[in-house]
């Protein structure tokens, strides 16, 4: 894969587009703002087409000329190429014609959409000769780069909020990660790993090697096109927590009409919030494009929790090309939407799935989704990572002795669990 050089040619600013050479930095010195991949397009539409993306391995590594990486990937071989599952009675239950759920839950290895961008992430950072990797995250992340470093053979570290759900922090240990809780909420943490980054040149993922980081995440939306076979979903709905998983799917629709794979088609992104930390979706309410930070974030769903969203600006900018909307649902909105999905679809997924079908709902039933074209959920997150979310709420099992009698009474005197 010798030519991988040419297609992924520089890191350019989001803002004022000036070229910086393919290293770990984030931030433009002229105006601040957030570097990310640039590619040869033209040179890249000359060498991949659809029969060449079929041929390869059905992981998210088929569409390598569009990720940033030079070499061929070391990290997360098997990452990627989620189901993308129809979901009909799902559908019946919101009230629309076509709906399908992208189900990274099932994403290897550790089941949610974050091993799509920490495989690239490290990917990079052995090609530029890293040793020590980490991040800051709400518990997805860390999970990831403690897995995919273990594996790899790499020295990680993971900063998290220390108020996490247990299963997450556990998700993270288990691999012999040095796991550090911070006592504040994630923007604290994060601001802490920047500094560290600086002093001690270690790769964190999401601050020195955010621009190879994030485009991981355009895997998913290449997956959605292929997977509705070569065509785009008129609406996409997303999860925001920095913005990033919505702009890159965004710019994932975009490249393949840029090189050839798809004929130029409309299509829609949509971002999804909880209420108690809405700043994405408020912004847009608000019909401005300032994102204001919430300091203290106070819902169940802490993956979602980052009240100084990094990319909430483009995540606007991205809804308002595409004529996308924003909603965002409260913590009793966010368990109902987890029991519809997996009452309706079964798939289990994490809160920030919850926040997903629920605010589709809400887009569905205020006329901004029409209810007679496709719809993709995306679903990043299983839900063996947020149990706590949801004890209580779903019922409790019948106890009995194990007596066919007392089987029989019990079916014939609960209407509940009586057969349909």
């Amino acid at each position: 894969m010798s030519e991988q050089k040419t297609f992924f040619s520089n890191l350019k600013c989001r803002e004022c587009g000036r070229l910086y050479p393919k290293e770990a930095i984030h931030i433009c010195e002229f105006d601040f703002g957030p570097l990310e991949a640039a590619y040869d397009y033209d040179l890249i539409a000359k060498h991949i087409n659809r029969d060449i993306i079929q041929s390869r391995p059905q992981t998210m590594w088929r569409y390598r000329e569009l990720l940033p990486i030079d070499g061929d990937p070391t990290v997360g071989f098997q990452v990627g190429f989620t189901p993308l599952v129809r979901a009909d009675r799902l559908a019946r239950q919101l009230g629309v014609e076509e709906l399908y759920i992208k189900n990274d839950t099932v994403n290897y290895p550790t089941l949610s959409f974050k091993d799509r961008v920490v495989s690239v992430a490290l990917s990079r950072a052995r090609e530029l000769g890293f040793q020590v990797v980490a991040c800051a995250s709400t518990g997805n992340l860390a999970n990831s780069v403690a897995a995919n470093a273990a594996a790899a053979g790499l020295t990680s570290y993971v900063l998290i909020p220390a108020n996490l759900e247990k299963s997450k922090i556990v998700g993270s240990l288990v691999y012999g990660t040095h796991v550090i809780g911070i006592e504040g909420a994630y923007d604290q943490v994060n601001r802490l790993c920047s500094e560290i980054a600086g002093k001690y040149g270690w790769g964190f993922v999401n601050v020195n090697l955010r621009p190879y980081y994030a485009e991981g995440s355009k895997s998913m939306g290449f997956e959605i096109a292929e997977q509705l076979d070569w065509k785009l979903p008129k609406h996409t709905v997303i999860p925001m927590a920095s913005g990033s998983l919505l702009t890159k799917i965004h710019k994932a629709y975009n490249e393949f009409i840029k090189v050839g794979i798809l004929p130029d088609q409309s299509f829609s992104v949509h971002g999804a919030q909880a209420s108690g930390c809405s700043p994405i979706s408020e912004a847009h309410k608000k019909k401005t494009d300032i994102v204001k930070p919430v300091p203290n974030p106070n819902t169940i769903v802490k993956s979602l929790a980052i009240g100084t969203p990094a990319d909430g600006y483009y995540a606007l900018r991205s809804m308002e090309q595409t004529g996308g909307s924003a909603e965002d649902c409260t913590d009793e909105e966010v368990i109902q939407g987890i029991r519809d999905l997996a009452e309706y679809a079964g798939v289990f997924a994490e809160t920030a799935g919850g926040v997903t079908v629920a605010c589709a709902r809400k887009l569905i039933n205020s006329g901004k989704i029409p209810r007679n074209e496709s719809i993709v959920l995306c679903i990043t997150g299983h839900g063996l990572k947020t149990q706590e979310a949801i004890h209580g709420q779903c019922g409790e099992p019948r106890i009995i002795k194990p007596s066919l009698r007392e089987f029989e009474a019990l079916v014939k005197n609960d209407p509940a669990i009586q057969p349909a």
